[in-house]
């Protein structure tokens, strides 16, 4: 097939035709002619390129049966930024053509997926997508075409999820979010565990996502071997709410890790067994406890709210000594660490911005659908952590005291 208009356009004498925005801006306007005339161009001067010679040059002195020559054009809609452009792709004898600005069966341009796939990570509905696109740019997308340009993230997303992380990570928190998936013809719930790591230089990183149904020592191991076999070796400090088998891999992988489970889910475990007529003399005992300026001190306190509450409490007085060891891991260091780390405060606020990604989707049609949305949720939320924690130094230096065995590699 021919091309339809062979003839250079005449961008002066297009101009002097505008007499509306419209003229210039809307479908077969001044803007679209020039970003196909300009496309068409780059095209023919990669034919060009391809064949090694000009449009109309003759191949005389290549053998007969390795000549190629053009062979007319093909048309192909490409929605754009611009609306849809119609192009006239030149064809080879061969087939072998291979266009790189208009790649072979894309009839979406980069920057009008870019634009889809970040309306997608702001939590935007196919349906609302759809209509922006459309108000936009006057192109009709279908729900498949959303998803099928959001599924371009899934590759880079692996990526990610696969990548080399530091050696050392003064501090990180564990923790998982809930969601609804549909799985054999079933609605279940589906966790995605997040790891959120503070590196030597002070900085947040979201280390890895992890969609699953399990949860246990050895799916916590899993994720642990994963952490190690991407280039960790050693974790400071892990913070924690108490997941059902972490702490076990955690020490089975990074042994020199210590354990911080987050008080505040330890206060609100226990809150749940109180008496409302009693919750507020309880609270104000309890408080004497994890306020404590010392260890001595809070076990004298918690001995003390046993005393006061054991007859009608026990079994909520009982979970504090029995998780003593990873409840009390705070006292060791200064107000400035134990503010840092006695709760899991840095990765709920993660989980709440997270959620106001996602909030607009309640229920995933797949697991990979779920990791899709959350990783660009992730990935969005990281554009903006571009200041270190504030006076990581003095944390640094003090971390660095009591860990000095683990990071004298860090201060050789």
């Amino acid at each position: 097939m021919g091309r339809k208009n062979d003839i250079n356009f005449d961008y002066n004498s297009e101009v002097k035709k505008c007499k509306t925005i419209d003229d210039v801006l809307g479908k077969n306007g001044l803007v679209q002619m020039l970003v196909k005339d300009v496309l068409e161009n780059i095209l023919e001067a990669e034919m060009d390129e391809h064949l090694g010679r000009d449009k109309y040059q003759r191949q005389s002195d290549i053998e007969p049966s390795e000549r190629n020559y053009r062979n007319g054009y093909s048309q192909k809609n490409l929605r754009s930024s611009f609306g849809t452009v119609d192009l006239d792709i030149p064809r080879d004898r061969k087939s072998e053509f291979e266009p790189q600005i208009v790649k072979k069966y894309e009839t979406v341009c980069n920057e009008l997926d870019k634009k889809i796939i970040s309306l997608y990570a702001k939590g935007i509905t196919t349906s609302d997508i759809q209509a922006e696109i459309e108000d936009l740019y006057g192109i009709t997308i279908s729900p498949s075409m959303v998803s099928k340009i959001t599924d371009k993230v899934i590759a880079t997303a692996t990526e990610w999820q696969n990548r080399m992380l530091d050696k050392i990570y003064p501090i990180v928190y564990l923790d998982a979010m809930y969601f609804k998936v549909r799985s054999n013809g079933k609605i279940v719930n589906k966790a995605v565990y997040i790891c959120l790591g503070y590196t030597m230089e002070g900085y947040k990183d979201i280390l890895g996502l992890w969609v699953d149904e399990a949860e246990g020592a050895k799916f916590w191991l899993g994720i642990c071997n994963d952490l190690k076999n991407r280039g960790v070796k050693e974790i400071l400090i892990a913070c924690m709410d108490g997941l059902k088998g972490l702490p076990q891999a955690i020490q089975t992988v990074f042994p020199s890790a210590n354990i911080q489970t987050c008080i505040v889910h330890q206060i609100r475990n226990s809150i749940k067994y109180i008496a409302s007529k009693d919750k507020k003399s309880f609270m104000k005992d309890l408080k004497e406890v994890y306020k404590a300026t010392t260890e001595e001190l809070a076990l004298a306190q918690l001995d003390k709210l046993k005393e006061t509450w054991g007859n009608s409490y026990g079994m909520v007085i009982d979970s504090w000594y029995n998780n003593w060891n990873n409840l009390s891991t705070f006292f060791d260091f200064s107000p400035r660490i134990r503010k840092i780390i006695y709760t899991t405060n840095a990765l709920e606020g993660f989980n709440r911005q997270v959620r106001k990604y996602t909030k607009s989707r309640t229920i995933f049609p797949t697991d990979e659908s779920l990791n899709k949305c959350v990783y660009l949720a992730t990935m969005e939320i990281m554009e903006k952590w571009t200041q270190p924690v504030p006076n990581w130094g003095a944390t640094l230096a003090e971390l660095t005291l009591f860990f000095t065995e683990e990071l004298k590699d860090e201060l050789a």
